[in-house]
């Protein structure tokens, strides 16, 4: 089980980044557009350094909903590795059996 403090702030930066979404990415695209003038640019670009740093998606760990565990994510299955083979063992995820040969 990873700390829960982590689970718990992965989780606030998740909620972050679904409030900030839209508005991070209005002043992306007035930043990326070419056609503004360099004012109107630099503005936006101080309004998104003024958002929470946690809001933006790059900060968000994936990690596994059963565990918490941050490393071996399986991003099809929302789980870790090791718990993806557990439950697979117990045949609670559908489609999928270990395999033996």
């Amino acid at each position: 089980m990873a700390k829960l403090s982590s689970v718990k702030k992965n989780q606030k930066r998740q909620k972050l980044f679904k409030k900030y979404q839209n508005k991070r990415q209005e002043l992306k695209d007035i930043i990326m557009d070419k056609d503004l003038s360099v004012q109107e640019r630099f503005e936006a670009q101080i309004k998104l350094s003024k958002l929470p740093r946690n809001s933006a998606k790059i900060r968000i760990r994936n990690r596994c909903n059963v565990t918490g565990r941050p490393r071996g994510y399986y991003r099809d299955f929302g789980i870790s590795r090791i718990a993806l083979r557990e439950l697979s063992g117990f045949r609670l995820i559908p489609g999928v059996v270990k395999s033996s040969w």
